[in-house]
């Protein structure tokens, strides 16, 4: 063992993340690695082929999570590194991708500084997070939070089921049930990932924190009035659906002042009126409504505030509506000892850093319902992700790193035994 601070080689992770990027590459610059599409498969090949050659363990258990093992002994509890390779459709290099290669990356700096560890670390790839059959499946299923019917149920945009998009590559979409993890094997999980938002870009700062994954709950809403001519109907006789649905998204700053906080977040991102014809009065709006917070009860009152508006302004416009909950997460706050040990060890590698709310879910918000959980976040150029745009600086990258280096190793090691 040298006595050199431990850090990751910023050269080998570079070109990790470049060969990864060519995967699944399109023809507009975007990457396409959906669950258990070929551009998964061949990211999740690469994967395989990189821990192997890096003589740690591999292992993949039945919700098809990859894990990479240092130092394992199959007993004591380990020191968890993870994130997602599976992107969104035209998705960029970085959004899950980064975590995971970091993650890998630090264990083989670890191995290669020979440092005696008192607890075994391991890396993971979890399985869709991004939401091809509903978003977060590898890390539900490590949490013990799958049941048989949601196995079942669960299907892409396409009607293509879980269970056979699994059949195709040989597996039992069942297993996922047996990939749970019991709470003391894990001491705790870790999480480096892109901000997604322009917060850290913005104010020139290298490091984010996170205290606190946001909650969700996503709506199908639907306002039924009446088809009618455009040119016939007088205005005060209609029943108009998309009218109803101004009136509501103009009452979303209302609503999210008087029941939110100020990590609130309301978003209608898809409508669709029916029959969609230029001359007719729209009979029905079915549209999306996703409402997010950090907080639970903020969430709750949210929820029956939008409930109560719907159902105000369908009244007053002799409409009908409904609604089906599309799904629902928990916000979860992040381990308080975490987040001093992560601000720690930003602060000691003299790098300027903040806390700060994660407005995206995270498999690091699964995972905080059976372990400590710490998430750092480094700059999103101009806050984009989710496009071929996406991009962190290397000088950013190589210093989140490092900081979640120096923090797992210290648990490893058991110098932040201390924290709870």
């Amino acid at each position: 063992m040298t006595d050199k601070p431990v850090s990751i080689n910023i050269d080998r992770l570079r070109r990790d993340v470049e060969a990864l990027a060519a995967i699944g590459r399109g023809p507009d610059q975007g990457i396409y690695r959906m669950a258990f599409s070929e551009g998964d498969l061949a990211g999740r090949r690469w994967l395989q082929s990189q821990i192997e050659a890096a003589h740690l363990d591999y292992f993949e258990d039945g919700a098809a999570n990859q894990h990479g093992r240092l130092a394992w002994d199959g007993q004591s509890p380990s020191i968890m590194i993870g994130s997602h390779l599976d992107t969104v459709p035209g998705g960029g290099p970085l959004d899950g991708a980064l975590g995971v290669l970091v993650g890998l990356e630090i264990l083989r700096s670890i191995q290669e500084s020979e440092t005696p560890l008192r607890h075994p670390m391991e890396v993971v790839n979890f399985t869709d997070e991004e939401g091809r059959f509903g978003g977060l499946f590898g890390s539900q299923a490590m949490a013990g939070q799958l049941t048989p019917a949601m196995i079942h149920e669960a299907r892409d945009l396409e009607g293509v089921s879980l269970t056979e998009a699994m059949a195709a590559w040989g597996m039992d979409a069942n297993a996922a049930l047996f990939a749970r993890r019991p709470r003391d094997a894990i001491k705790a999980y870790l999480e480096l990932h892109i901000e997604q938002g322009p917060v850290l870009d913005r104010g020139d700062i290298s490091i984010g924190v996170v205290e606190a994954i946001t909650g969700l709950f996503k709506w199908e809403v639907t306002l039924k009035g009446q088809t009618n001519h455009a040119g016939t109907t007088p205005m005060h006789m209609r029943q108009d659906s998309f009218q109803g649905l101004a009136e509501f998204a103009f009452a979303i700053d209302r609503i999210l002042e008087e029941h939110g906080s100020p990590h609130s977040r309301a978003t209608i991102g898809r409508v669709e009126l029916s029959p969609g014809a230029a001359n007719t009065v729209p009979g029905s709006t079915a549209f999306s409504l996703d409402v997010r917070d950090t907080d639970a009860d903020v969430l709750s009152n949210l929820s029956d505030a939008f409930r109560r508006t719907l159902s105000a302004l369908a009244r007053r416009r002799q409409l009908m509506f409904e609604f089906e909950v599309l799904s629902e997460i928990t916000p979860q706050r992040c381990d308080a000892g975490l987040v001093q040990l992560l601000s720690d060890k930003a602060r000691a590698l003299d790098l300027k850093h903040m806390c700060l709310p994660s407005g995206a879910a995270h498999d690091a918000q699964i995972m905080a319902s059976m372990t400590r959980t710490g998430m750092v976040f480094v700059p999103s150029i101009e806050g984009r992700s989710h496009s071929a745009a996406e991009w962190t600086n290397w000088e950013d990258i190589e210093r989140g790193a490092n900081v979640l280096l120096q923090a797992s190793l210290s648990l490893a090691v058991g110098t932040g035994e201390t924290l709870r």
